[in-house]
């Protein structure tokens, strides 16, 4: 297994960069109305999701601050997750397209509680080096 150097190696990163695409794909059949609210809204919080994992990824020196990236990576997922349930109730998207996506979110979702759950096996390492200085 080849070490992950870099937040876009991480299959959750890419899991979250597939949701996104997918939300702005089914967002652009949404109407002009919805453009500066649901539109808007649903593309900041699924985009969101992967920032913050990157964000994350770089502050893996800091476990507070690298779990506080996370769960604010998963509640922008649990967001877009809600922006989802308003497109089907207001006919924008069909039901089986949302559970997908949906779906994807949940994934998402889970892969950040585990690592979460778990911050030591991501953390960084201070090198004896890095020690001496």
């Amino acid at each position: 297994m080849v070490p992950i150097k870099h937040h876009w190696q991480l299959d959750v990163y890419k899991q979250a960069m597939e949701m996104s695409g997918q939300v702005f794909q089914v967002s652009k059949k949404f109407p002009r109305e919805e453009m500066f609210s649901l539109t808007d809204q649903i593309r900041r919080s699924s985009r969101a999701v992967s920032a913050m994992i990157a964000e994350g990824w770089r502050r893996r020196k800091y476990e507070a601050s690298f779990v506080d990236k996370l769960n604010q990576a998963e509640a922008e997922a649990a967001e877009t997750q809600t922006w989802l349930e308003h497109a089907v109730q207001c006919d924008y998207i069909e039901a089986t397209k949302a559970r997908e996506i949906h779906r994807l979110c949940d994934h998402v979702i889970g892969k950040l509680v585990n690592m979460g759950n778990r911050p030591e096996v991501w953390l960084l390492r201070k090198t004896s080096a890095a020690a001496e200085e």
